[in-house]
């Protein structure tokens, strides 16, 4: 018994360490690596018993699909939520307002800024501001639902979107669009102390709080989420692929296949398990052709696949953040390089047919003329150029290297040679 009181120390002084207060951090573009980092933080909140989690904001938005995504997990978590704006000279413009207005408590840093919410849609030209009725209202009645939900100002949220508004901290609390101005995290939890948020009391002040550290996996969604980025290995991986297909090796082509896949993943895309594998039938049966030469039966079955792949890859019917220009775009770019591709094929293959109905001409390069590359000596053989190209050749005699020689015969694959007669008399003289 009288280890009671200490077994009953140590649980309580274990339950107060665990309940401290999470912080993630959400900078830059609101990507599918942001959804899942704040659906893993909120999680981790939640095991480890926090008083709340602090989604620190500093973005100029992101994808409006993705904030909807952010805006469940935080509805479902039974872990309090704080938005905030932080630090000094940060700045949640579009998505990130969305978000700050759906978290339980929101909070900015004095000479930070909220607002310009208006959609926008990307293009092959930049950024294009939406004014389709149809999408407008539907940003409109979101944002107004969440600022209602936690009795902020509806006026302000819809103006956010409808007229670009755009607030600093005092001019956000005195409107009601969040409850705190706090210049550091230390204060916030002393002033959000006290306050009830999902049925709880938070007991914040002088809290110990710790920063979320995302896995490996989506530290390296996060870089290849980047816009930029991701497209710049796309373009980098299409022009690889060209390169690759139309030139000896398979580096090139490698290197492009996975530049495209990360850019692609890096873009959100989900990527469709039947197109891929379409691309991988494609390409193994121009491999193949390349090697048989069935006069372009396989080839074009090939290319068949690719294109049709290509096309199942680039997703349609994507929401709100591509528009239809760049999804067009999409697909001409994918299937450019089987385009290229198909061309070069069938040249290979009008070639391959002239040379096939060419009758038979092995006597005509008896007599022509050639240079060694190797020293040539009875019973041994060594190269010779010959048009351009690398031969094995053999002489009944000695001869240099870098000797023009003439061909006089031809056993098997091995080209006969010997001196070439005016040469050396050219030499004497």
């Amino acid at each position: 018994m009288k280890f009671l009181p200490a077994l009953l120390f140590f649980i309580v002084l274990t339950q107060v360490a665990s309940a401290q207060v999470m912080v993630v951090e959400l900078k830059d573009t609101i990507t599918s690596a942001s959804d899942e980092i704040v659906s893993e933080a909120l999680n981790n909140a939640r095991l480890e018993n926090a008083q709340a989690l602090i989604i620190i904001l500093d973005t100029p938005g992101g994808g409006l699909d993705e904030t909807k995504s952010i805006l469940e997990h935080i509805d479902g978590s039974p872990v309090p939520v704080i938005g905030y704006v932080y630090p000094k000279g940060a700045t949640a413009w579009s998505a990130g307002t969305l978000i700050l207005l759906g978290t339980d408590i929101a909070a900015m840093t004095p000479n930070t800024i909220i607002g310009s919410a208006q959609p926008v849609e990307v293009t092959s030209g930049g950024l294009t501001p939406v004014t389709e009725p149809k999408i407008v209202n539907a940003v409109v009645a979101l944002a107004e639902d969440k600022a209602k939900q936690h009795g902020r100002n509806v006026t302000a949220a819809k103006d956010f979107i409808t007229q670009n508004l755009n607030l600093n901290a005092e001019q956000a609390k005195a409107e009601n669009v969040i409850e705190v101005v706090s210049p550091s995290i230390e204060d916030l939890l002393t002033k959000v102390d006290g306050m009830t948020v999902k049925g709880r009391v938070l007991k914040t002040s002088g809290t110990a709080f710790t920063y979320y550290t995302p896995s490996l996996r989506l530290s390296i969604l996060d870089i290849l989420s980047n816009p930029i980025l991701a497209s710049l290995l796309l373009i980098v991986g299409i022009y690889s692929l060209v390169f690759g297909l139309t030139s000896p090796g398979y580096g090139a082509e490698i290197f492009g296949v996975i530049s495209i896949s990360l850019g692609l993943i890096g873009l959100g895309f989900s990527v469709n398990i039947a197109a891929v594998f379409l691309i991988a039938v494609g390409m193994a049966l121009l491999l193949f052709e390349l090697h048989i030469s069935t006069f372009g039966l396989i080839g074009i079955a090939g290319i068949v696949c690719i294109v049709l792949g290509s096309v199942l890859l680039v997703p349609i019917g994507y929401p709100g953040l591509y528009s239809q220009q760049f999804q067009v775009t999409m697909v001409v770019s994918l299937i450019a390089p089987a385009i290229v591709f198909g061309a070069f094929l069938a040249f290979a293959i009008y070639k391959v047919i002239q040379v096939r109905m060419r009758k038979p001409v092995m006597g005509e390069i008896v007599g022509d003329k050639a240079e060694t590359i190797d020293e040539l000596t009875p019973g041994a053989t060594g190269y010779v150029r010959y048009q351009g190209e690398y031969w094995i050749a053999k002489a009944e005699e000695r001869i240099e290297p870098k000797t023009k020689v003439v061909i006089t015969g031809k056993d098997g694959p091995v080209l006969v040679v010997e001196p070439l007669k005016e040469a050396k008399h050219q030499g004497s003289t």
